[in-house]
């Protein structure tokens, strides 16, 4: 094998692997990215067996063949080379990489040990809206625990009908659901669901950020498959019930408040900072025309700041975990954020105020302290 390629294309297209593949692990083979050239393009495959990509991008090929290098040292490599071609050819024991006046060789190892990820069937495929789940990912992925026993909350439920699709995740503490609109395909099932990975999640937002073109998706027997432009995520479902989310989702809550988002967010890193270290606990307590935002600790001190907002219930005081409220003010671009509470002791409810295109719901539990 031997082919010339752009560096800067090449770089964007391995830059996309290394979340994927994994440093240390117990199958060699994992470590390093699939090389197939042909014609005019090159084509790139990696995989931890949860998840996997294929790429491609344009080349110049003398001979055809196909190669494994370790990926992590091959980006590092490339991302070093100066602005010109890359030259790169199968040699005895091992593989030349070359640009300018630099040469290197990287061993290989063999491309039949690389595992065969599973092909897209077409059967279930539709198309989904681009923007519309980078939305959603980037409002939903920072509630996965990634750690809980409960398998089936390490990722986040995807529900796509003809009208909508939503994405939920929730770490038993917390939980966020975006809703946005659609226009389905013709003859496309009621609903179908599916527990996508913490991981694929975290690679699916990477590929979704420069476009608006919709994307192509399928839920195949265990796998689902995201094509995004020329790429084609491949992701291992979680297998399991997902909890009841509508449940979770309170409907009493009376109390309603608005905040600037920004003063907000600027009032709780601050009172933060004296919390409690391991709970981090922030408390919020409402009275007439304000709402003052305080936190104690033994150890370091304690802190308080007055929010002006517009407030005639009863008095009442309630606490949440400080990075919690962060994670969603964070996530959202609205001027206004509101909080609907019930009692110190329920779920509360936050949401952007004039939010376009989508629909945000985050539940958060409140701490005792």
């Amino acid at each position: 094998m031997e082919l010339v390629v752009r560096k800067n294309d090449l770089l964007r297209e391995l830059q996309l692997f290394q979340g994927i593949v994994e440093r240390k692990n117990t199958i060699p083979i994992l470590a390093n990215v699939l090389i197939e050239a042909k014609g005019e393009e090159v084509k790139f495959l990696a995989t931890d067996l949860e998840v996997g990509l294929r790429s491609t991008c344009a080349a110049t090929v003398s001979s055809g063949g196909s190669i494994t290098l370790p990926a992590k040292k091959f980006y590092e490599i490339v991302k070093s080379l100066p602005e010109t071609d890359v030259r790169i050819a199968e040699e005895k024991g091992g593989v030349k990489v070359a640009a300018d006046r630099f040469d290197s060789r990287m061993q290989t190892l063999p491309r039949e040990d690389f595992p065969t990820l599973p092909e897209s069937s077409g059967v279930q495929a539709t198309t989904i809206s681009r923007a519309g789940l980078r939305e959603m990912v980037a409002k939903t992925q920072f509630a996965i625990t990634g750690e809980d026993t409960r398998f089936f909350l390490n990722g986040a439920l995807f529900v796509l009908k003809p009208t909508s699709m939503s994405l939920v995740a929730t770490d038993g503490h917390r939980l966020a659901l975006v809703t946005v609109p659609r226009t389905g395909v013709p003859g496309e099932p009621e609903e179908i669901k599916a527990i996508l990975p913490k991981k694929t999640l975290g690679e699916l937002g990477r590929l979704l950020v420069d476009g608006d073109d919709d994307i192509w998706y399928e839920r195949g027997e265990n796998h689902l498959f995201f094509k995004v432009g020329g790429r084609l995520l491949i992701s291992r479902m979680i297998d399991g019930q997902f909890p009841a989310y509508e449940r979770v989702i309170p409907k009493g809550n009376d109390k309603h408040l608005e905040f600037e988002r920004d003063r907000l967010a600027n009032a709780v890193k601050r009172v933060a900072l004296l919390s409690n270290e391991r709970s981090r606990a922030v408390k919020l307590q409402l009275a007439k025309g304000k709402v003052e935002v305080t936190s104690s600790s033994p150890e370091i001190g304690e802190a308080h700041e007055t929010l002006l907002v517009d407030y005639s219930g009863a008095p009442m005081q309630i606490s949440f975990n400080a990075q919690y409220i962060l994670d969603f003010l964070t996530a959202v671009p609205t001027d206004l954020v509101a909080l609907d509470l019930k009692d110190e002791v329920s779920q509360a409810v936050m949401h952007p105020v004039g939010a376009e295109g989508y629909d945000y719901t985050y539940v958060i539990m409140p701490m005792r302290v």
